[in-house]
């Protein structure tokens, strides 16, 4: 799987940006799909995953993007996005999508779950 992602920018405090990942492969449907985040000096961390519960998927996000960001994800594109509202200084990092063929539970969160990453992409937020 190769992933592609785009969407970056530099926004102002209380704006909105959309990331998209854009990913190869025929097995896409099934793969959980994660946004991560790595701001300067910081480990990366988990911002948000499309998972999968037997037949269901259903989105998961880190406490302190609740309520603003939203991932969703279109299998016939095999595409996945973010939607970033009310973006916050803290905001700011690379922002990466990563692909998983299967993880479950809490290993969801952890960023060694995932296989396949895409290049990043910048998102800066000015107060």
């Amino acid at each position: 799987v190769q992933l592609q992602a785009s969407g970056g920018g530099l926004v102002q405090a209380g704006g909105s940006l959309r990331l998209s990942c854009a990913a190869s492969g025929r097995t896409f449907s099934r793969y959980v799909m994660g946004w991560f985040r790595q701001a300067p000096g910081k480990e990366r961390e988990f911002v948000a995953a499309h998972i999968w519960r037997g037949i269901t998927s259903y989105p998961d996000y880190a406490d302190s993007v609740k309520g603003r960001f939203t991932i969703s994800r279109d299998n016939a594109k095999s595409t996945v996005t973010l939607q970033m509202n009310s973006l916050k200084p803290e905001d700011t990092a690379v922002y990466y999508c990563a692909a998983a063929p299967s993880v479950s539970g809490s290993y969801v969160y952890t960023r060694n779950s995932y296989d396949y990453w895409g290049q990043g992409t910048l998102v800066t937020v000015s107060s």
